[in-house]
């Protein structure tokens, strides 16, 4: 690799990272995310007219995008971990209409309580609550309330175990 190729794919990284910070600055102007919340990466999506509420201590990862529609919000609880490439919508078209209809929309706000845990690639449908302390594993398709302290996964997402409902004893 030349000097030149070397010293443009730098300065490329550079310009790259600086637009992704005023992006996100821009964010956290608009939405009302906390100040210890983390943007894990580039190309990060926030759009729509909704409330956007971050806990302390939360992070989104790379490629995800988060759209909250107005009336509708999206409330990320603290210390949730949401993976790259994940999808979350408080809109979404209704699938099973008929096309010579007009097309319908389901609305609903979408609840990450703290402590959860959100795979790659997962997409989350409108309405939705993510209950405390659990886990959606990657690949998944959310489409009702997961209640606190499960691990689900799926398409649609399905409960696969519940997790244990206390710490073990050391000497366990």
């Amino acid at each position: 690799m030349s000097i030149l190729t070397k010293y443009t794919a730098k300065t490329l990284r550079l310009i790259t990272s600086l637009y992704w910070r005023i992006i996100y600055a821009d964010y956290r102007e608009k939405y009302a995310l906390n100040k210890k919340f983390r943007f894990n990466g580039h190309g990060i999506q926030l759009y729509g007219n909704g409330l956007l509420r971050t806990g302390e201590g939360s992070y989104i990862g790379e490629l995800s995008t988060l759209q909250v529609s107005e009336k509708y919000e999206i409330r990320i609880g603290n210390h949730c971990s949401i993976s790259h490439n994940v999808r979350v919508y408080t809109q979404t078209a209704i699938a099973d209409c008929d096309f010579s209809e007009e097309k319908t929309s389901k609305y609903g706000s979408v609840n990450f309580e703290d402590y959860c845990w959100i795979g790659a690639n997962v997409f989350i449908n409108p309405g939705v609550t993510i209950g405390k302390n659990s886990v959606v594993g990657a690949n998944s398709v959310v489409t009702k309330n997961i209640p606190p302290n499960e691990i689900w996964g799926g398409v649609p997402a399905k409960l696969i175990r519940k997790k244990p409902s206390g710490h073990l004893k050391s000497n366990e």
